[in-house]
């Protein structure tokens, strides 16, 4: 008697883990009907998603833009990658701390130079995610996916 009352009790917990964190990630569930396919989509090029943002004027700004904060990322993934990596050569003279220093100050980078993109083009007031699922349901209809 005591067991069936332990497994309902750890079937609850597990239930209320489940929800907890499906409300948090319930984001993904914007994605579900691009991953969980049969076929994949097509690839696109920059010019495909120029024209969705030429045609779309609510969410081709955003994506535009969106897509111009990456920028940021890079450079600052460059900049860690360069400067962490020389740092360590300068100071230790050890080739794989010098690569692991280069890897981790690429990874630092990014994060540092997507925040400051977010932050300079105002990324927080938009709905990014809006705007990619927008292009992603225009390139399935585009390609006769749907």
């Amino acid at each position: 008697m005591a067991d069936n009352t332990q497994g309902s009790s750890s079937q609850s917990y597990w239930e209320g883990y489940k929800e907890f964190w499906s409300k948090r990630f319930s984001f993904l569930g914007n994605y579900s009907k691009f991953i969980n396919r049969d076929k994949p989509i097509p690839s696109w090029s920059s010019s495909d998603v120029e024209e969705f943002i030429a045609s779309d004027p609510v969410n081709g700004p955003v994506l535009k833009t969106a897509r111009d904060a990456v920028q940021f990322g890079i450079g600052g993934s460059a900049l860690g990658a360069l400067f962490t990596a020389g740092y360590a050569w300068k100071y230790s003279r050890s080739l794989h701390g010098a690569g692991l220093s280069f890897l981790a100050g690429g990874i630092f980078g990014w994060t540092f130079g997507h925040e400051i993109g977010n932050h300079a083009l105002q990324l927080y007031r938009v709905d990014t995610l809006a705007a990619e699922v927008k292009f992603l349901e225009w390139w399935n209809k585009k390609t006769g996916g749907y």
